[in-house]
């Protein structure tokens, strides 16, 4: 059974930082790509980052881009996100997602972490 865990968020003051991270279990990850997005209430999820297990590609979405980097760690089977220069607008539950290789879509979700930034 796949699990993605997700550990990392809190509150923080505007221009702080903060690193996200989510942990794969129940499947080693080759070829997959992992996301990380991001939900205000009322608002559709929006990916932020993505990174692709085999290579060194990466997307980071316009809104991050210079303030956010995307990593993982293969031996420990987790993804990183960290977060640079955090501004208010940056508040919400981020999400880590995986995406197996032949899926034209996420297969799996964490449970989400809520980042918070106070102005």
């Amino acid at each position: 059974q796949v699990q993605l865990v997700e550990s990392g968020g809190g509150l923080v003051q505007a221009g702080g930082s903060l690193r996200l991270s989510c942990a794969v279990s129940g499947r080693t990850l080759s070829r997959d790509i992992m996301g990380w997005f991001r939900q205000t209430p009322g608002k559709d999820r929006e990916l932020v980052a993505r990174i692709y297990w085999s290579s060194p590609t990466t997307y980071l979405s316009d809104s991050v881009k210079g303030r956010f980097t995307i990593s993982r760690d293969n031996a420990k089977n987790t993804v990183y996100l960290q977060m640079t220069s955090l501004k208010p607008e940056d508040t919400a539950v981020y999400y880590c997602a995986l995406r197996l290789l032949s899926a034209t879509q996420y297969n799996y979700w964490g449970q989400g972490t809520q980042v918070t930034v106070s102005s």
